[in-house]
């Protein structure tokens, strides 16, 4: 070995704290990571939130210039689902989800240091037993942020809840999508009901909060596609599990950039990866995404102007390893990026 250059290396290094390097980025991450230069915030202690971002649950009462700028919130409702409920217990199972970020390595950035981000609690709904009252809690809640200027990723929740957001979101103009999912959840109306979580976007569209033109489903597969008629009737874009695997990732990347144009809305719901993978889910559907191919398409996204998104369905009690809820933070965090790299948002 060179001992120039061991002599140097130990000159730098040797007695260099883990808070330190060369790199201004990561410096920059080291300095909201770090603490009297080599102690580290413990992941295991402290109050869970999402990607450990801060607690701001009375958002309200601080100054306009130290308000959140992207709200990380909780929406623990799941009475809109057709098969195994589960999923109220999903928001708490992502903030338990520890280590997730700061870094992200394929678009090399940091989001958490790039924006005022934090976790603003829960949706307050006023009744444990209605659908109805919890969409319109959850419509109010969602306008009132929007209202604000707050961006927002919510974590569900079953898949009902992105109707809500929507309405609230894409009131002032209708939002683009690209959904990442099993099931189309353009269904109608079944057993008295149009709110359930097979339906959410056909009502969107109908409400004229979601413009069918610029919606791109991904992942779509199982036997239900009998019930997504009105996806393709509409003029959505639907991309079968069958079709991205003989398309590649690349191209289905490629298809989602060319449809998703104006405000876009992400709606990830975890069934779109193979059960293999995230078991923790209410409708699991085999032959779907990887992890691995979830985070190489929403990577694939970055510079879309991505102005808010869910993450849903999440049912830790079916998931014997805590990977559904792992998965489900990443996806959180991935589009977490997604909206600090927007055109719109403020650099």
């Amino acid at each position: 070995m060179d001992q120039e250059r061991l002599a140097a290396l130990r000159a730098r290094y040797d007695t260099a704290s883990g808070g330190e390097s060369d790199d201004p980025l990561f410096a920059r991450i080291m300095a909201s990571q770090f603490s009297g230069g080599d102690r580290r915030t413990w992941p295991f202690a402290g109050v869970a939130t999402f990607l450990s971002a801060p607690l701001r649950p009375g958002w309200q009462d601080l100054p306009p210039a130290e308000r959140p700028e992207i709200g990380l919130i909780g929406v623990p409702m799941d009475l809109g689902v057709t098969n195994r409920a589960g999923s109220r217990l999903g928001p708490r199972a992502m903030r338990a989800v520890e280590r997730i970020g700061p870094y992200e390595p394929a678009l090399r950035m940091a989001p958490l240091t790039e924006a005022r981000v934090a976790d603003l609690g829960d949706v307050p709904m006023a009744s444990r037993f209605s659908l109805d009252s919890c969409h319109a809690d959850i419509e109010a809640h969602f306008a009132q942020l929007h209202a604000a200027g707050i961006r927002t990723i919510a974590a569900g929740g079953d898949h009902s809840i992105s109707l809500p957001i929507l309405k609230a979101l894409g009131k002032d103009r209708p939002l683009g999508m690209v959904h990442i999912d099993a099931h189309a959840d353009t269904g109608g109306q079944y057993e008295g009901t149009r709110f359930h979580h097979g339906g959410p976007f056909r009502e969107a569209v109908l409400a004229g909060v979601l413009d069918p033109d610029r919606t791109i489903q991904i992942g779509i597969r199982g036997g239900a596609g009998y019930l997504w008629e009105f996806s393709t009737a509409s003029g959505m874009t639907l991309v079968q599990m069958h079709e991205v695997a003989a398309m590649g990732i690349p191209a289905v990347i490629a298809r989602a950039r060319e449809i998703a144009k104006g405000p876009v809305y992400v709606s990830f719901d975890i069934d779109a990866v193979d059960p293999g993978f995230a078991s923790g889910t209410g409708t699991p559907e085999v032959g779907g995404l990887t992890p691995r191919e979830v985070q190489e398409i929403l990577r694939g996204l970055t510079g879309l102007d991505v102005v808010s998104g869910d993450v849903v369905e999440v049912a830790p009690q079916y998931d014997t390893s805590t990977a559904t809820a792992q998965i489900a933070a990443q996806v959180m965090f991935q589009i977490l990026c997604l909206l600090v790299r927007a055109p719109s948002f403020r650099r």
